[in-house]
C-alpha cells in the first residue's frame, strides 16, 4: 500500500550552516567577480576544444546570466590550490629540487604575442632522484576519483587532453623541451597520487601557438571562429558560460 500524500508538507527551513555557507559562498563570489579580467589568452586555456569560447574569454565578454564561478566552484578552486602546496612539499621531501618561484618570489612564466598569451607554470623541477630527467616542467592537477582513475588508466595525453595541450606549450615557450615533463595529479577524494612522465610533443605545441594566433587573429578583425558544434543540445555547450549568446 502506497504511503499517504502529506499536504502539509513545507520547504524544509534553512539551518545555521545553511545561513553560514551561503554568507561564506556569497564572499567568495563577490571578491571573484571584483577581480580584475585577464586580457590574455591564457596558456593552461588553449586546449579547450571551442575557439570560440576561447574568443569570449579573451574579449572579457559578460557571460550569460547565471554563469559565472558559484560559491562551491570557487571552493573547490581553493581546495585544489591546498593540494597542490601540499604536492610541493612532498616531493620536495622526496628529494626533488623543486622551484615553484623566481628570485623575486614570482610564479615562473612566459608571455609572448606582445602579452596577449601568457602562461603561469607550477614548477621546475632542477635536480631529482636517479632515473628523472632534469630540468623539467612540473604540472599539478587535482581529480576527483573517477576523473582521477581514468587518468591513471589512459595516461593524461589521452584521458585529458587540454591539460597534455597545456604541458606541451609550457614546455616549447620555456625551454624544458629535453626532459619529459613530471605531471602530477592528486585524487582529492583519497589523497592518492599519480606521477607520469610526459615527453615534449612539439607537434602538439606548435599545433596549440598556431590555435592562439588564429585566435588572435580572429578577434582583430572581429571574426567568429566555427563552434565547437553543430547545435547547442552537444554537450561541451552544456557546461558553457556563454551558450546563451553562442546560440542566439
Amino acid at each position: 500500500m502506497n504511503a499517504p500524500l502529506d499536504f502539509n508538507h513545507r520547504p524544509k527551513e534553512p539551518t545555521f550552516a545553511d545561513a553560514l555557507n551561503e554568507r561564506i559562498d556569497q564572499a567568495l563570489v563577490a571578491e571573484n567577480d571584483a577581480r580584475v579580467p585577464r586580457s590574455y589568452l591564457g596558456g593552461s586555456r588553449l586546449g579547450d576544444p571551442c575557439a570560440r569560447r576561447l574568443q569570449y574569454e579573451f574579449l572579457c565578454l559578460p557571460r550569460d546570466p547565471g554563469g559565472g564561478f558559484s560559491g562551491k566552484s570557487l571552493r573547490i578552486f581553493a581546495v585544489g590550490h591546498s593540494f597542490e602546496d601540499l604536492a610541493v612539499e612532498w616531493l620536495r621531501k622526496a628529494g626533488l629540487d623543486l622551484r615553484t618561484r623566481d628570485r623575486d618570489g614570482e610564479q615562473f612564466g612566459f608571455s609572448v604575442a606582445g602579452g596577449r598569451v601568457q602562461g603561469h607554470i607550477d614548477g621546475v623541477v632542477v635536480a631529482a632522484p636517479e632515473g628523472m630527467a632534469v630540468p623539467a616542467l612540473w604540472e599539478c592537477k587535482t581529480a576527483n576519483a573517477k576523473n582521477w582513475r581514468e587518468i591513471v588508466r589512459r595516461g593524461v595525453s589521452a584521458a585529458k587532453p587540454i591539460y597534455a595541450a597545456q604541458v606541451a606549450l609550457y614546455q616549447a615557450y620555456m625551454g624544458l623541451t629535453e626532459a619529459p615533463a613530471l605531471f602530477t595529479a592528486i585524487n582529492k577524494d583519497t589523497s592518492e597520487l599519480w606521477h607520469e612522465l610526459v615527453p615534449f610533443d612539439g607537434g602538439l605545441a606548435q599545433s596549440i601557438s598556431d590555435k592562439a594566433v588564429r585566435i588572435l587573429q580572429a578577434c582583430d578583425a572581429g571574426e567568429w571562429l566555427p563552434r565547437v558544434a553543430l547545435e547547442p543540445g552537444y554537450y561541451e555547450c552544456g557546461y558553457c558560460a556563454w551558450k546563451q549568446r553562442c546560440w542566439a
